[in-house]
């Protein structure tokens, strides 16, 4: 598993891993004619059904669309609130305004960086309709507390593990339980179809809905029938990706070990002595999507992303705090609001993790942080 020809070669933060039966099987899908949605998703669609306990799934081509078909199915729109993380891809909120309502943020817990959910439910209030928390960097909230918190307060639950897939919740995969749970295959997750995404539910009643609103809200019907009740989006997935994407369904339980394997030596080789903050060392229910530090007050992210790329070495920035987008400061937030998020927003930096690593480029990263960190 060497992820380059020689030490001196450039090592991204990620790589996807596309073997050759599932380039081959590609090729198979362009000459055959039938590249759009066709059976190629079907067979997706099935392979993560099976993995999610035999719920229905439904695919689309991005995670994005499928959160915001989350929402809809949810019936959230105009006048609700939906409670979310400020520590996200800014997709996560910005679904929220595609439907009309508004996003309401509740600070992190500083060790997980997932959402405190203590803050989340003293920001419930009477709009409030549902909860979108993120599983971030494939750590798993605690599904016990969200779920018993949203129910407490009839929120619907909207799990955005994008990030996620091949985690596991007390033995079952995510996605095995709970309300709505959208994933993500875009190219840097550990399932890739290039572009993609996918929308697994627990109530069967709401599958109509989420394949029509997937397709311009079209209901066919015999032969030539068709119907549009609900105004619906293009976000179909093709038959291209979702070839890709049954290739990578194989290699999720390869994926994941060999994850953990080299998130276990950052542990073992990261040099903790300047102050940086580690993720909590999961290797039970976390699928280690990144491995993230955060940097000590006194070294400026860009300054370390810079140095560690004149080492031949990229880093990742995952992510600023969203309320501090101008989008989201319009609509009323402001510096100082989620102080856990906005000062782990700024430091936070993702090392590179993906399986064609080699533990010598686990060694490298750590040899030359430790020079960065040591200069500064």
């Amino acid at each position: 598993m060497n992820a380059s020809n020689n030490a001196a070669a450039f090592l991204p933060f990620t790589r996807p891993a596309i073997d050759e039966e599932t380039i081959a099987g590609v090729a198979e899908v362009l000459r055959s004619g039938w590249i759009t949605s066709g059976p190629q998703v079907k067979s997706f669609e099935q392979a993560l059904s099976a993995h999610c306990g035999g719920r229905p799934v439904r695919a689309y081509n991005s995670g994005t669309a499928a959160l915001e078909v989350a929402l809809r199915v949810a019936g959230i729109g105009p006048g609700d609130e939906v409670i979310t993380t400020p520590l996200s891809w800014v997709s996560t909120a910005s679904v929220i305004l595609q439907v009309g309502a508004r996003p309401v943020f509740a600070d992190i817990d500083p060790v997980t960086r997932n959402i405190d959910l203590d803050l989340a439910e003293r920001a419930v209030t009477k709009k409030t309709r549902a909860i979108i928390p993120v599983h971030l960097a494939g750590l798993p909230l605690d599904l016990d507390k969200l779920y018993a918190m949203a129910g407490r307060h009839k929120l619907r639950v909207i799990e955005d593990a994008a990030q996620a897939y091949g985690a596991m919740w007390k033995g079952k995969p995510i996605g095995a339980q709970g309300d709505l749970v959208m994933f993500s295959f875009h190219a840097n997750k550990n399932v890739t179809c290039a572009e993609g995404g996918c929308l697994v539910m627990g109530d069967e009643r709401e599958v109509p809905l989420a394949e029509k609103l997937r397709l311009m809200g079209v209901t066919r019907t015999g032969e030539d029938g068709m119907d549009v009740d609900v105004a619906g989006g293009k976000y179909n997935l093709t038959d291209v990706a979702a070839r890709i994407g049954v290739g990578q369904l194989k290699r999720t339980e390869e994926f994941t070990a060999r994850r953990r394997a080299l998130a276990k030596r950052y542990f073992d080789r990261f040099d903790r002595k300047p102050g940086c903050e580690l993720p909590p060392a999961d290797f039970e229910n976390s699928c280690w999507h990144m491995f993230q530090v955060v940097l000590p007050p006194s070294m400026p992210r860009a300054t370390f992303i810079a140095r560690m790329r004149g080492h031949g070495i990229g880093i990742g920035v995952h992510y600023p705090a969203i309320h501090l987008f101008t989008l989201f400061r319009n609509l009323g937030w402001k510096d100082g609001d989620f102080p856990q998020a906005e000062r782990i927003g700024r430091s936070i930096a993702t090392l590179p993790l993906f399986p064609a690593m080699a533990d010598e480029d686990v060694d490298r990263v750590c040899t030359a942080a430790a020079a960065v960190l040591d200069q500064h």
